[in-house]
């Protein structure tokens, strides 16, 4: 008998941020990447925020490749993306002036680029067959 599974998946775009690798003391390093996505009409848009670790072995690649480019606050890194396995995760803040206070994080696994703009030009497009589908506004973005 095969175990049976329920996906939950995001598609949509967002700016990507803060890319790094993240060693936990007790597992294996993995790569993880802010992704804030962006939604609602273009008059009004609205923005969320994900903590996402990189787990498509693509994502991984076009990830690492920009790192530097995601990182450097002066460009802008747009991207669609593919989410899945999303989970709140609470937190106390240990700093700054919220510190002592509960926050939440949303936490996702990046699992599909189908295309990454740096700052309006495309630097990647994913293979036909790898794409994610994503709204065709996407595009225009």
């Amino acid at each position: 008998m095969s175990d049976k599974y329920f996906d939950l998946h995001l598609n949509g775009i967002g700016y990507l941020s803060r890319a790094r690798e993240v060693k936990p003391k007790r597992s294996n390093p993995f790569l993880a990447v802010d992704v804030t996505a962006i939604h609602g009409h273009s008059d009004d848009v609205q923005r969320v925020r994900f903590d996402a670790k990189v787990a498509g072995s693509e994502a991984q690649k076009v990830i690492r490749d920009l790192m530097g480019t995601i990182n450097d606050r002066d460009r802008k890194v747009l991207a669609a993306f593919k989410l899945g396995d999303l989970y709140l995760d609470q937190f106390t803040y240990e700093t700054g002036e919220k510190a002592g206070q509960t926050g939440i994080s949303l936490k996702t696994r990046l699992l599909r680029l189908a295309w990454v703009k740096v700052d309006g030009e495309i630097v990647y497009r994913a293979p036909l067959d790898a794409a994610p589908a994503v709204p065709d506004q996407a595009e225009a973005a």
